[in-house]
C-alpha cells in the first residue's frame, strides 16, 4: 500500500497519494514514510499547519533525518512559525551541513526574525557550497537592504541577475534597492522586467506601486496596488500602501478604509495602526488618531514612526473651543522630552525617516512665542539627521575660488504658489547675476508656467529628486556658497534636508512664517515692516530685517471674473465682508467679533472659505454656536464659498465692502490680492511677524489707520468702513494712489545682496 502511495505521490497524483497514506497512518501511526510524504503534500497545497503537524510527528520517531527536519523547518516558516522553526532549521544544517538549500532557508527566517547578520552568515554558507546559487544572493541582496547596506544590496541583486536573469524574485530585489538609492525611475524599469517574467507577482505590482507613489504618480501608484489586490485581495500590506497614497492626495477618510481593510487581515500590523493614526490626525479625530499610534507601540514597541506620529496629536489643526491652549503645549514639551530620550545613539540608525513625516505645522497659529518649543524640536531633528549625514559620508564642499557667489533655493514650491509668488520669485528674477548665480532645486512635481520661467533664469535647475540621498547629493555636489530655503515646516524633504549642513551658510525665510528651532539654519530673513525691537527673541537663527517688506512682489495677472453674489443668496445693499483665512487660522476666542458686528450691521453677509479637508466645519459648528447664543441664526449673516480659483475671488473681491484679516495669523497673499482690487483691509497687528503681514502692508501704502489696537476698535474699523461710504471712497482712493510701492520692490534685493556678500565673501 505505501509503495502505491509513493508511486502516485511522485505521478504527482496527490488526491490519490493522500487517500492511501491516510489509511497507512490509521493502520500504523508511527508510519515514517508515511507521515513524512503526506505532510509534503500538505505543504504543497498550502495547507503548512496540517503538514507542519505531520512532519513533527516524523521529526519525534526519527529526530536526525536531515530531510525531515529540513522539510518541518520550512512547513513551520511558511506558515508564519518562524521562532518556532528556527531550532528545526539548525538541525538541518547540522545533520546535512552540504545542503546549501537548507542553509538558504535557515537564512530567510533569521531574516524575518530580524536577525540580519545571522542570516547573511547562512547566506554565505551557501554561497559558498554552490557559487552559482542566484537565490542564494538574491536573498543576501534583500537581507542586506533590510540593513541600509544599499550598494552592497545593489550589488549582490545584480550578482543574482548574472547567475539567473530568469529569477523574477531577483529583478524585484535590484528594484527595491535601486529604490532605496533614489533612482526611481531605473527601479520601474527592473520592476517592469520582474513582471514580464511574473505578471502574477503581486509584491513587484505593490513594490512598483510604492515607488510610483514616491515620485507622486499617485493614479498609477493605485492602479499597481489594485492589481496587486487581484492577484491577492488579503495582501495587508498593499491595502496598507493604497491607503498611504489616499492620504497624499488628501482622501483621508478613502485611506482609512484602506487601513480597517488591512487590519481586518492582519489586526497587528502596526504600519496599518500608524497610517490610521495619521489620517485620523488630518480629520481632526485627535483621540481616536492617539489611540491608533498608541496600539501600534503596543505591537512594536521599537517603533520610532508610532511614537512620532503620536507626539503631534498634541498639537490641535483646528480648536473646537477655547481650551487651554498651554495644557497641550506642555504635553507637547513633555513628550519632545521623551523623545529625546528615546532616540539614544543606538537608536539613531534608520530615525531619520521620522523628520519631515509629521511637522508642528499647526504651532505657528497658536498666538504664543514657539522659539523653546521649536528649538526643543529642532535639536532632537537635527541630532537625528546629523548622525544619518555622518554615516552616510555626506559634507559640502569647501568654497571654490568663484567670481560670483554661488547661492542654491531649495523647495517643494517652484510653481504658482503662495511661498513663490511672495518670495522666491523676487530671489530669482532680480539678484544680480553679475555677482551671484543661483542653482535651483525642485523638490516639487508641479511644473507650470512660473517653474519654466525659474528654469530659464537659473544657472542650474535640478527636479526629479524625491529621495534624501539624491537631493542631498544633487545639493553637495554644486559646492554652493549659501542656500536659501524659502520654507522650512510644510514640506517632508524640504525639512530633512534643512536639518542637514549642505553648504556654509544657511538661510530660511517665511514661506511658513515661523522660526526653524535648527542649529543648521543661520539666518532667517524677514521684512523691517513685519518686525520689531524685540523680534530676535522669536527666533534661533539671526534675524535680518530687509527693507519695507523684505520681498520684491510682482503683481499677479489677474483679470477678475464676473461674480454672481446672488448665488450666496446676497441682495445688491447687504454689505459683503470678506474672510479669507483658512479654517484653522481662526482662533475661537475671536468668534464673538463676528457676532457683534453682525449685530451693529444687520444683515450683511460674512464670506468663509471651504478647505479642501473640510475643517470649514468645525468652524461652522463654533460659529453657530456663538450666534445661537446671541440669538442669531448663522444662514442669515455666514455663507461658507466653495474656494475660489483667483479670478473669480477677485470677482468677488470687487464686490466687497471690506477684507477682514485674520487676528493673530495675517495673510500676506490675500491681503496683496485685496490691494490689487482696492479692497479695504481691517487688520490688528499680532505679536509676532506671521500677524503682522496686513499691517506691515497697510503702513507700507500709508493706511494705519485700518490697524486696530484691539478687538473693539477692530470691529468698530469694520462698521466705519461699511456705512461711512466717504471714507470708504477716500480709502479705495488711497490705495490706488499708493499700491504701486508693493510691487516689485529693488529695495529688499540689494540689501539681501549687500548682505550676502559680506558673509559669503
Amino acid at each position: 500500500m505505501l509503495q502505491q502511495a509513493i508511486e502516485a505521490f511522485q505521478a504527482s497524483n496527490f488526491e490519490r497519494a493522500s487517500t492511501i497514506l491516510q489509511r497507512v497512518i490509521q493502520v500504523d501511526a508511527k508510519n515514517l514514510p508515511a507521515l513524512h510524504i503526506l505532510g509534503l503534500i500538505r505543504a504543497s497545497q498550502a495547507n503548512y499547519k496540517e503538514a507542519a503537524h505531520l512532519l513533527a510527528r516524523a521529526a519525534r520517531i526519527h529526530p536526525n533525518d536531515a530531510s525531515i527536519q529540513y522539510n518541518l523547518a520550512k512547513a513551520l516558516a511558511d506558515m508564519g512559525s518562524d521562532k518556532e522553526s528556527v531550532p528545526h532549521h539548525k538541525k538541518a544544517v547540522e545533520l546535512a551541513p552540504q545542503n546549501p538549500e537548507a542553509w538558504l532557508n535557515y537564512g530567510k527566517t533569521e531574516s524575518n526574525l530580524g536577525h540580519h547578520e545571522n542570516a547573511l552568515i547562512h547566506y554565505d554558507k551557501a554561497l559558498n557550497l554552490n557559487p552559482h546559487y542566484a537565490q542564494a544572493a538574491s536573498n543576501k541582496s534583500a537581507t542586506l537592504r533590510e540593513l541600509g547596506r544599499y550598494e552592497e544590496a545593489l550589488a549582490y541583486a545584480e550578482q543574482a541577475l548574472a547567475m539567473s536573469a530568469s529569477l523574477a524574485e531577483a529583478w524585484t530585489n535590484k528594484a527595491v534597492n535601486l529604490h532605496e538609492l533614489g533612482r526611481y525611475e531605473e527601479a520601474i524599469a527592473h520592476y517592469d522586467q520582474a513582471l514580464t517574467l511574473n505578471p502574477d507577482d503581486y509584491v513587484a505590482w505593490t513594490n512598483k506601486g510604492v515607488t510610483l507613489k514616491a515620485i507622486k504618480r499617485y493614479d498609477e501608484a493605485i492602479t499597481h496596488f489594485d492589481q496587486a489586490l487581484t492577484l491577492k485581495p488579503d495582501y495587508h500590506e498593499v491595502w496598507t500602501n493604497k491607503g498611504a497614497t489616499l492620504h497624499d492626495l488628501k482622501r483621508y477618510d478613502q485611506a482609512i478604509a484602506c487601513y480597517d481593510k488591512a487590519l481586518s487581515f492582519n489586526p497587528r500590523y502596526y504600519e496599518a495602526w500608524i497610517n490610521k493614526g495619521t489620517s485620523l490626525k488630518e480629520l481632526t479625530l485627535v483621540a481616536d488618531a492617539k489611540n491608533a499610534f498608541e496600539r501600534a507601540i503596543e505591537l512594536m514597541p521599537n517603533s520610532n514612526m508610532a511614537r512620532w506620529g503620536k507626539l503631534f496629536t498634541s498639537i490641535p489643526i483646528i480648536a473646537s473651543s477655547s481650551k487651554s491652549v498651554q495644557e497641550l503645549r506642555d504635553v507637547f514639551s513633555s513628550e519632545l522630552q521623551d523623545l529625546d530620550k528615546w532616540f539614544y545613539q543606538e537608536r539613531l540608525d534608520g530615525a531619520h525617516e521620522v523628520i519631515g513625516s509629521s511637522q508642528p505645522f499647526y504651532l505657528a497659529y497658536q498666538a504664543l512665542n514657539n522659539k523653546e518649543l521649536l528649538n526643543q524640536y529642532g535639536l532632537i531633528c537635527h541630532r537625528i539627521m546629523a548622525h544619518w549625514q555622518k554615516v552616510n559620508l555626506l559634507q559640502h564642499s569647501e568654497k571654490k575660488e568663484n567670481a560670483k557667489i554661488q547661492i542654491g533655493i531649495v523647495g517643494e514650491q517652484i510653481c504658482n504658489h503662495s511661498v513663490w509668488n511672495a518670495i522666491t520669485k523676487g530671489l530669482v528674477l532680480n539678484l544680480d547675476t553679475t555677482k551671484f548665480e543661483v542653482h535651483i532645486f525642485h523638490l516639487g512635481t508641479s511644473i507650470d508656467d512660473e517653474t519654466l520661467l525659474a528654469r530659464g533664469r537659473a544657472k542650474t535647475f535640478t527636479d526629479n529628486q524625491f529621495s534624501l540621498t539624491g537631493a542631498s547629493k544633487s545639493i553637495v555636489e554644486k559646492s554652493l556658497d549659501v542656500i536659501v530655503y524659502p520654507e522650512i515646516g510644510m514640506h517632508g524633504l524640504t525639512m530633512q534636508l534643512a536639518c542637514l549642513r549642505l553648504a556654509p551658510i544657511q538661510i530660511a525665510t517665511w514661506g511658513h512664517p515661523e522660526t526653524t528651532g535648527l542649529p543648521t539654519i543661520d539666518y532667517y530673513l524677514s521684512g523691517a515692516l513685519f518686525e520689531d525691537e524685540s523680534s530676535q527673541d522669536a527666533y534661533t537663527e539671526a534675524l535680518i530685517k530687509l527693507p519695507n517688506l523684505g520681498c520684491s512682489y510682482s503683481r499677479l495677472p489677474v483679470n477678475s471674473a464676473d461674480f454672481d453674489v446672488e448665488q450666496f443668496g446676497i441682495t445688491s445693499n447687504q454689505p459683503i465682508l470678506i474672510c479669507p483665512g483658512a479654517p484653522f487660522k481662526y482662533d475661537p476666542k475671536n468668534d464673538w467679533i463676528f457676532v457683534e458686528i453682525a449685530k451693529r450691521l444687520g444683515k450683511c453677509r460674512f464670506i468663509f472659505f471651504i478647505d479642501k479637508n473640510n475643517l470649514s466645519e468645525i468652524l461652522k459648528t463654533r460659529l453657530e454656536n456663538v450666534f445661537q447664543e446671541s440669538n442669531l441664526t448663522l444662514s442669515d449673516y455666514v455663507v461658507f464659498s466653495p474656494w475660489l480659483k483667483s479670478e473669480q475671488f477677485y470677482g468677488l473681491m470687487k464686490h466687497a465692502d471690506v477684507f477682514m484679516d485674520t487676528i493673530g495669523f495675517s495673510g500676506f497673499n490675500t491681503a496683496m490680492q485685496a490691494v490689487d482690487c482696492a479692497l479695504p483691509i481691517v487688520t490688528q497687528e499680532g505679536s509676532f511677524m506671521r500677524g503682522r503681514f496686513a499691517s506691515g502692508i497697510l503702513k507700507r501704502i500709508e493706511l494705519p489707520e485700518l490697524i486696530a489696537d484691539s478687538d473693539q476698535s477692530y470691529i468698530e474699523l469694520v462698521i466705519r468702513l461699511v456705512q461711512d461710504k466717504l471714507y470708504h471712497s477716500q480709502v479705495v482712493n488711497k490705495i490706488n494712489e499708493m499700491r504701486h510701492v508693493l510691487y516689485d520692490d529693488p529695495e529688499p534685493i540689494r540689501a539681501l545682496e549687500n548682505f550676502l556678500l559680506s558673509i559669503a565673501t
